[in-house]
């Protein structure tokens, strides 16, 4: 797979990641089996997919714990990432930025995922409570400490963004400029894809102009650009997209001719083309630096989302997909 680097501490990862979330929390709940996450955990470094993106809030805790069963035997070709500063209860969940908790909670990711180092650790969000200046300045001492390689931070929520009657990344590009004066930010991650494209308009950019990489999160539509989902199919009561405004049978109706795009362009490709290559390729696509990290529990979607890797739209591909309609249905 081909190699591509983050940020000033040009670490080395295979193009597409692979986010570990739904192994443990926010997805059919039933389904989620720790040996076919092992399995797919596995497949991901066999593939050169090495980096595994985790955190300590999901499940919580359990992710972190799953991840560090395959880390134990194959630490040396894995990249790790992981993320603090949100704490789940059992109705909510709230930021906690507090310098010393955040050095607690770095020692306890790093027993969990039984390793000596992180190799990027990212602000899940910042505490409105706290300075983020003193939340970077403690993961900065982590660095020193040599527990962690690099940071990243994660974007704002887009309903923070829109209470603030702001654009959807202006805090977070708000805060990138502050903690820039701290310690170098390695990282951005923050959701890009077909059907939520935001992040091109400045986002994007900012990270191309500071050299600072940019992790894509949710680069297939929380699965909907794989086309495999059935509008009105319905979801498990503690899969977070049986409560998402885009995930209502109106609004998945509603968005089909954006699933249609990806079939277009996947056909002219082969028979072996899948409207989930030509979404993760269509992210690859924005940049060098961009390192589309879709989330998977099953092994087979780990091979399909790896093999994405080797596929190149062309101008004409990369134009039909620019003149999809825009989604329908709010993020909020």
């Amino acid at each position: 797979m081909e190699r591509r680097t983050i940020g000033a501490a040009t670490l080395a990862v295979g193009a597409v990641g692979l986010g570990c979330m739904p192994m443990s929390w926010a997805y059919c709940g039933s389904r989620q089996r720790g040996d076919e996450s092992l399995r797919a955990l596995h497949r991901a470094l066999d593939l050169g997919s090495t980096l595994l993106d985790t955190a300590d809030m999901y499940g919580p805790f359990t992710n972190e714990l799953l991840v560090g069963r395959v880390l134990k035997e194959r630490r040396a070709e894995a990249f790790v990432s992981t993320k603090v500063g949100l704490l789940v209860g059992e109705q909510h969940i709230v930021a906690n930025g507090r310098p010393g908790y955040v050095k607690r909670a770095c020692d306890a990711s790093l027993r969990r995922l039984q390793t000596d180092v992180i190799d990027l650790y990212q602000l899940h969000r910042a505490d409105p409570e706290v300075p983020v200046e003193e939340t970077w300045g403690a993961m900065a001492e982590l660095v020193r400490a040599g527990k962690v390689r690099a940071l990243g931070l994660c974007a704002v929520g887009a309903r923070a963004a829109r209470r603030a009657g702001s654009g959807l990344h202006d805090g977070t590009i708000r805060q990138l400029e502050r903690v820039q004066q701290v310690f170098p930010v390695s990282a951005v991650q923050a959701e890009l894809s077909v059907w939520s494209p935001d992040a091109l308009d400045v986002l994007l950019p900012w990270c191309t102009a500071h050299g600072v990489g940019f992790l894509a999160a949710m680069p297939l539509g929380n699965g909907f650009l794989t086309g495999t989902l059935t509008p009105g199919e319905g979801f498990e009561p503690d899969d977070m997209r049986a409560r998402h405004p885009r995930f209502t049978a109106e609004m998945m109706a509603a968005n089909q001719p954006i699933v249609a795009g990806l079939r277009r362009v996947a056909a002219r490709h082969g028979d072996l083309v899948t409207p989930a290559h030509v979404a993760i390729a269509w992210v690859l696509a924005q940049g060098a630096h961009v390192v589309p990290v879709p989330g998977t529990k099953q092994e087979r979607w780990v091979t399909e989302n790896a093999s994405a890797s080797a596929l190149r739209l062309s101008p004409e591909d990369l134009a039909e997909l620019a003149a999809l309609p825009a989604a329908q249905g709010s993020w909020d």
